[in-house]
């Protein structure tokens, strides 16, 4: 993200704008000059690269942008690291004790470097040069770090990345958010509600996967004393958001004046048909298994109005509960649940079969593989309530499909 006098934006009546970068060739170049600035620099200094970075600003109007790609190319896309023979507040102290055993002079300098340099090679078995001690010296300082790796990005990415940052700076200040979650798929709500906990946010959640959610969550402006470590966490919650298909977003905000310095409130506005943004964050393990990720891909392919969703919502069995792979929806209302029984030791299926026949469930069906040895785990699927598939490699849409059918 992007610290706050890196942010751009103009006062729209109560709503702010964020500055948002066109993809074009003008927004390209200015993202290749940055990355090719920190690839030119690996293995030097980060004061020499912010001294080359500087004067890649000059008199640009864009200073403002070329800094903030420098901050997330900086604080994301690289790694600095302390290079010295020794921890570097050791090695002061030796280079302050063997000069304190001479008169301080400055042709004596280049003497007592080499006079540590030489028992630091006998100490670490190894060569130690002066140049070494040079420079280990003072390592630990920020402008002396080291640009040991850089993972360039591509410059339409570098970009999105940009954007993003943008608009969740708009969070830094914030009052009252409410999100509207609309009807998706259940594995997107429950990401959603996992950044919600990781972030530790004060969040109120209302409804069910099958009307969607509304999400009221408290901003940082909202608490007794304002915390920007917790206007940082709402920020961090926005790409995750970008993971949900359908939703809408209203904030509202609390900025101060900069000619006045009054607390003025705004509004903010964002939903998923608009936003334009696209998230950095990973979208969560997609499958548990082979068997679901090939099942899934080929119902992506055939024609139905059946619509297939991942990780539906707990179903409570007796003595536990389940969370079946897929539910399967219909436009005319009805819904199937989907659970694919691969391989699994004995012990398990006969709990599981045991709870499946005395669960108040009609719209379960079971895929079965028939690799597994039933017999032998006490399970009959004579007096099981469901409906049941067997497979051998691989479940075929094909299969689901006739029994949805029946």
């Amino acid at each position: 993200m992007l610290p706050s006098e890196l942010l751009i934006y103009r006062q729209n009546g109560e709503t702010l704008v964020p500055k948002k970068l066109t993809i074009d060739d003008r927004a390209i170049a200015l993202a290749t000059d940055l990355i090719n600035c920190f690839q030119d620099y690996l293995g030097k200094t980060q004061g020499e690269l912010n001294q080359k970075l500087t004067q890649l600003e000059g008199n640009s109007p864009d200073y403002r942008v070329k800094r903030g790609f420098a901050h997330l190319l900086r604080n994301n896309y690289s790694t600095f690291e302390i290079i010295s023979p020794l921890e570097p507040q050791s090695l002061r102290q030796l280079v302050f004790a063997e000069a304190a055993k001479t008169t301080p002079i400055p042709h004596h300098r280049s003497q007592i470097i080499e006079a540590i340099a030489h028992n630091l090679s006998k100490e670490l078995n190894r060569i130690v040069v002066p140049t070494e001690v040079e420079r280990g010296i003072y390592a630990d300082l920020q402008e002396n770090r080291i640009l040991t790796q850089f993972d360039p990005p591509l410059p339409d990415a570098l970009i999105h990345r940009y954007n993003l940052s943008q608009v969740q700076g708009i969070f830094y200040r914030a009052s009252h958010i409410i999100i509207n979650a609309y009807r998706n798929d259940p594995g997107e709500y429950k990401l959603l509600f996992r950044y919600l906990k990781l972030f530790q946010l004060m969040a109120y959640i209302e409804g069910d996967a099958d009307t969607g959610f509304t999400i009221t969550i408290d901003g940082p402006t909202s608490l007794f004393k304002p915390s920007t470590r917790y206007g940082l966490a709402l920020a961090k919650m926005i790409p995750a958001l970008l993971h949900v298909s359908k939703w809408s977003l209203q904030a509202k905000l609390q900025n101060r004046d900069p000619y006045s310095g009054n607390i003025r409130d705004g509004r903010y506005s964002l939903s998923s048909d608009r936003c334009g943004l696209i998230s950095h964050y990973p979208p969560g393990k997609p499958y548990d298994s082979m068997l679901e990720a090939s099942f899934a891909k080929s119902w992506a392919k055939v024609n139905t109005q059946w619509q297939l969703e991942r990780e539906v919502d707990l179903v409570p069995l007796p003595g536990g509960v389940m969370i079946p792979d897929f539910r399967l929806v219909h436009p005319d209302g009805r819904d199937f649940l989907l659970e694919i029984v691969g391989y699994w030791r004995p012990e398990y299926l006969k709990k599981k079969f045991a709870q499946v026949r005395h669960a108040d469930i009609d719209n379960l069906i079971l895929a079965v593989s028939e690799r597994l040895n039933l017999e032998k785990a006490g399970v009959k699927f004579s007096d099981l309530p469901t409906r049941v598939i067997w497979f051998k490699d691989k479940l075929s849409p094909k299969a689901v499909l006739q029994v949805l059918d029946d």
